[in-house]
């Protein structure tokens, strides 16, 4: 505990970021529904958080390097905080695409903040204790959260209030940090051509994440909504896809080292397709069909990001781990931005069910894809592969640094 004691503040500001994050997904899509905002527009709404969190995704290092960590910290909680009261004065589905576009650039900006800052906090003999923390702060965060729209109910301007208030409050834990400014971290490559050529089945793979799991975070109150779920039932269907998220990260991680990376990938894509096929047409509105659904389709569509981004270390050279870990997060982003806009204009025309329908399509496809990239390349044998796998959060590209996304010394 004294080597985490002064990681606390960092920890708590990272709650609050993600807890803030989670609560405002899932009520921005509820409220703009509650205004009369068509499921269109309620996508495109969705998409502009996802287009700036791309745009932050590429800056924020340079904006590190230039200003530094606690600058950069509280001048993206200002604005995201300006953000979010902003959405009450206008309510104009325009105007929020807007203000959640800003949103993203400043939330991918706080949490690359956070966790270059713990990174650079962190040692070999803390590293893991450290993660483990993180990664309870992240799941009891966004899953308390969601209970909070129930609590507080949609209308109004309280739940806005409360996200600004969230965001400004979050400056406080990170004030009382260790005053050292940490050094700020290198330039992210992005190179598109060179992730592409390392392995087209990952960053194939990351898009589809995007497409499924973001449209699912965006437009899945949608889905509550359409079926007949209290707002309650809707705030535990969200948090029900999200802890399914953790249950079979290990042991689909574990495996993926001993076997071909593919087939593992394969089998959790097959998972998230049957999982998605049983809520469009096996789930009807039983409330607790459509729990069990979404919890057994997060267990499979979560880990497929960081079962990618794994095979994607796997063929990387020596010095290309840093771009893969950049490189995986911005291809999420770009499949974002677009899953929740085709899948809010499938939902408007068939209604409800077509959001898993849509994933199902997307996954049935990838799977196609895996398996031919299974027949047109040998797997890398597991005595040469770089890297074990590891969970990661998409949070930043810092992230993987934090879970000590390093080389084997002996690969």
């Amino acid at each position: 505990m004294s080597q985490i004691r002064p990681l606390i503040p960092l920890l708590v500001t990272a709650g609050i970021l993600i807890g803030g994050n989670g609560l405002q997904g899932t009520f921005i899509s509820l409220r703009a529904l509650d205004e009369g905002f068509s499921t269109s527009l309620i996508g495109l709404v969705g998409a502009g958080y996802n287009i700036g969190f791309a745009i932050g995704c590429v800056y924020v290092t340079r904006i590190l390097r230039a200003i530094g960590h606690i600058r950069t910290f509280s001048a993206m909680a200002a604005i995201a905080s300006a953000a979010a009261l902003a959405m009450v004065l206008l309510i104009d589905p325009w105007f929020w695409f807007l203000m959640r576009l800003v949103a993203g650039i400043c939330f991918a900006s706080l949490f690359a903040t956070v966790e270059s800052w713990l990174n650079a906090s962190v040692t070999n003999a803390n590293r893991a204790r450290t993660l483990s923390i993180y990664r309870l702060v992240d799941l009891g965060s966004v899953t308390a959260a969601q209970y909070v729209i129930p609590g507080v109910g949609i209308g109004g301007f309280e739940l806005f209030a409360i996200i600004s208030m969230a965001l400004t409050l979050s400056l406080v834990p990170i004030s009382f940090a260790d005053r050292s400014s940490p050094v700020a971290p290198e330039a992210i490559r992005f190179d598109v051509k060179a992730l592409w050529n390392i392995s087209p089945l990952a960053t194939v793979g990351c898009i589809v994440v995007g497409l499924t799991n973001a449209a699912f975070r965006s437009l899945g109150p949608i889905y509550g909504q359409g079926i007949g779920l209290s707002v309650t039932a809707i705030a535990t269907f969200m948090s029900a896809g999200i802890i399914g998220g953790v249950v079979l990260q290990y042991p689909l991680g574990h495996y993926s080292d001993q076997i071909d990376r593919r087939l593992i990938i394969l089998i959790a894509t097959l998972g998230s397709l049957l999982a998605g096929l049983f809520l469009a047409f096996g789930a009807g509105s039983d409330e607790w069909l459509n729990f069990a659904g979404i919890f057994a389709f997060g267990a499979f569509a979560m880990p497929l990001y960081s079962l990618c981004s794994a095979h994607a270390n796997d063929h990387a050279a020596e010095g290309q781990h840093a771009l893969v870990s950049a490189g995986m997060l911005f291809f999420w982003s770009l499949g974002a931005i677009i899953g929740p806009l085709f899948a809010s204009f499938m939902l408007e025309l068939y209604g409800p069910q077509a959001l898993f329908i849509y994933t199902a399509v997307i996954l049935a496809l990838f799977m196609l894809y895996t398996l031919r990239r299974m027949t047109a390349r040998a797997p890398v044998p597991t005595e040469e592969r770089a890297m074990p796998f590891r969970n990661l959060l998409r949070t930043s590209s810092f992230f993987n640094k934090l879970a000590g996304g390093q080389p084997r010394e002996d690969a």
